[in-house]
């Protein structure tokens, strides 16, 4: 028993299914973010700026390239014999064995996990948040408070209120009740879905709710519960950036934010570092006739065209009198000579041939998934080819190597159409 004071839970099996082709072979956790990071960095290295050294990742849907990330838990200083990191998917238990169905079931499902850490108090993360946030001032918090539960919030415009879980609160911020996505909220004080708990009370809490909901939920089952039973709940104000990256549209804006001149988010910041696992790469190249601004490229991108606006991820090659702009280009992608890039979403490992022309026309919502792409902006998955001298619309979707059969007549892909090529695992 390894008798620790906190230990964080980091909650990363969810898919992000309004990311669409972005997680089709990966977790929302493990989708790139700001070129060199992936999504789940974020909330791992604000465990390690905290002083947090233990730390379970829960993982469930397509974990692979989640967990080859995360590995023993090196590049957070999370490789520790007493403590650090460990992946914690379902598994079987006596006869049986089933999916996690909610957040607080998930937890409940790893109980003898946490027992063996012994902590005094638990803290449970989001995997797909963008933030910094130093969880030992939460903690503090919670203990002055004398609390069996802190929930932290973010104030938001009250006309955005109805899209989140709203915490009520009294003068003193002690939560009197909780409104999941109210159409006439009372207060714009919107859960962030983090909380710190004490682990004897939560564990007769899951304990008792996993016999009435088999899906237990800490928004919808644990926190109701302990409200109901007038337990001392706490919000926490948190005042920094926050940022839920859960659809194409947020995705894009939280990643062209990173290239103003001062962004809001800091990825520079020497006291309060983001740490991802790299490894030694080649420097930056840029061609005699490039031209790069306002831009983030990452190491190993060798560039002969010109980027503006957009963010590059490790070793993207631009060919010479392609045009980018707008857009985000994943690691390992090569884009061929004269193409026009613009307000583009391009996953890992991608192949574009010359003269494509991609993000024209008019801003028609995807056929297949509107509810998803209706933004203006076009979508290419993983390992995906696109042959040379092809023209793609606005909210069109890519998964496969495509080649010019795919396309009609006109070597085109009008806005608002998809590509899916089955075979190779596209939803």
């Amino acid at each position: 028993m390894l008798k620790k004071e906190i230990l964080a839970m980091l909650l990363a099996g969810g898919q992000g299914s309004r990311l669409g082709v972005l997680t089709a072979t990966k977790a929302k956790p493990a989708v790139p973010f700001g070129g060199k990071y992936r999504i789940i960095d974020f909330a791992l290295s604000n465990c390690v700026n905290s002083g947090i050294d233990t730390v379970g990742v829960l993982t469930q849907y397509q974990p692979l390239l989640l967990n080859q990330h995360i590995g023993i838990g090196i590049p957070w200083d999370l490789d520790r014999r007493n403590g650090g990191v460990t992946v914690l998917s379902p598994h079987v238990k006596g006869d049986s064995g089933e999916w996690y169905m909610g957040t607080a079931n998930a937890i409940f499902h790893n109980i003898d996990y946490i027992d063996n850490v012994d902590p005094e108090y638990i803290v449970i993360l989001s995997g797909d948040h963008i933030y910094k946030m130093d969880y030992s001032k939460m903690l503090a918090f919670h203990k002055d408070k004398k609390a069996d539960a802190t929930i932290a919030v973010l104030e938001v415009p009250l006309i955005e209120a109805p899209r989140f879980g709203i915490m009520n609160c009294d003068e003193e911020d002690r939560i009197y009740e909780f409104e999941e996505k109210p159409q006439e909220p009372k207060s714009n004080l919107a859960s962030m879905g983090i909380y710190i708990f004490n682990w004897d009370i939560l564990r007769e809490m899951l304990i008792k709710d996993r016999g009435v909901h088999p899906d237990s939920d800490f928004g919808k089952h644990i926190i109701p519960m302990m409200i109901a039973k007038s337990r001392p709940l706490y919000a926490y104000r948190f005042s920094g950036y926050w940022k839920d990256v859960g659809t194409i549209e947020s995705y894009w804006s939280a990643n062209m934010e990173l290239v103003r001149a001062v962004p809001e988010f800091n990825l520079y910041e020497d006291f309060w570092q983001i740490y991802t696992d790299s490894f030694n790469q080649p420097p930056i190249y840029t061609g005699p006739n490039a031209d790069t601004r306002t831009s983030l490229l990452s190491e190993g991108c060798e560039v002969y065209g010109t980027v503006i606006n957009s963010v590059l991820g490790t070793d993207v090659y631009v060919g010479e009198g392609t045009i980018i702009k707008d857009s985000i280009i994943m690691s390992n992608t090569s884009i061929g000579q004269n193409c026009d890039i613009y307000r583009c979403v391009i996953d890992e490992h991608v192949k574009i041939g010359d003269g494509v022309k991609m993000g024209t026309g008019e801003n028609v919502p995807n056929e297949d998934k509107p509810h998803v792409y209706d933004c203006g902006i076009t979508a290419v998955g993983v390992y995906s080819e696109i042959p040379q001298n092809v023209n793609i619309g606005k909210n069109c979707v890519i998964y496969g190597r495509t080649s010019c059969e795919h396309y009609n007549d006109d070597n085109c892909l009008p806005s608002g159409k998809s590509i899916y090529l089955e075979s190779e695992g596209a939803v």
